[in-house]
């Protein structure tokens, strides 16, 4: 019987599935580098609603999209694993802080959460697009907040509990992104500033059929609540899950049960501006 003799396959970049990924990746960063070059960016806004009362909105999300040479609108989950650990994902961050806050400026009624990584912490471009909107309007400030996800902000968890200490006193607000899809010293929330605990969406999704997962997002709710913070569960599409999920305590839902993410909401000036001028 002839021996069985192991294949030697390629590894690193001779390996045909990593010169793949390798080319999409370079692909993404190139587009991506192309659409913040030529100001091909907007924001998609989804609302975060008040659980016991879903017509009032507590804020809205403000989240990244670039258009590719083809004009298409591409989401974040589609480029940001991809740019948010390169230079590149700082540039995202400061583009999108900057439309947040001219969305602020415009609009004075609305709050609005903008996403941003750790690593922009001290990114000079990024507090000097900051200081320049503050300066020119001191009320963005108390309606803006700024959102990290659980991973961002355990990657340098000093740095970030400074960095809100700092921007806390200038009256802006802070939200803990994507709670339990990563690992969270929990010693720190004794440190931390945030005001909203987002429970990631693999708890919210299906969660009226999961007694285990219920248990698990209880937990989540108490330690939120405990810590002053608003409790929002993200990713909701079924009302059954948005049933159970006021059951444990939630403060906000957010989800496509109550809207997609929309990059002209009626609520925008520049769409009333619009709407003045066709009438």
């Amino acid at each position: 019987m002839a021996k069985f003799k192991p294949i030697d396959l390629p590894s690193g970049a001779d390996n045909p599935l990593n010169a793949a990924v390798m080319n999409r990746d370079r692909d993404t960063l190139e587009m991506v580098a192309q659409a913040v070059k030529h100001q091909q960016t907007l924001l998609a806004f989804q609302p975060v609603v008040i659980a016991q009362d879903s017509g009032r909105v507590g804020f809205y999300e403000g989240l990244i999209r670039v258009m590719d040479d083809t004009g298409r609108i591409i989401p974040a989950k589609d480029f940001m694993p991809v740019v948010e650990r390169a230079e590149l994902g700082r540039e995202i961050d400061v583009v999108a802080l900057n439309m947040g806050l001219r969305t602020l400026h415009e609009n004075p009624s609305v709050r609005i959460s903008i996403n941003m990584s750790a690593r922009s912490i001290g990114y000079q471009r990024w507090m000097q697009t900051l200081n320049r909107w503050l300066k020119k309007d001191a009320t963005v400030g108390e309606r803006l907040i700024l959102e990290i996800t659980e991973g961002s902000a355990m990657d340098q968890p000093e740095l970030v509990v400074d960095f809100m200490d700092r921007l806390s006193a200038r009256g802006i607000c802070f939200a803990l992104d994507d709670f339990g899809a990563g690992y969270t010293a929990l010693r720190y929330f004794k440190e931390f500033f945030f005001d909203v605990l987002k429970i990631d969406m693999q708890f919210c999704a299906g969660i009226a059929d999961d007694p285990d997962t219920q248990v698990l997002t209880r937990a989540m709710i108490q330690i939120g609540h405990h810590f002053d913070m608003l409790v929002v569960g993200e990713g909701v599409e079924r009302a059954e899950d948005v049933e159970m999920l006021m059951q444990l305590g939630v403060d906000c839902l957010q989800g496509y049960y109550f809207q997609a993410p929309q990059v002209r909401p009626g609520w925008l000036a520049s769409e009333r501006r619009k709407a003045g001028m066709r009438a």
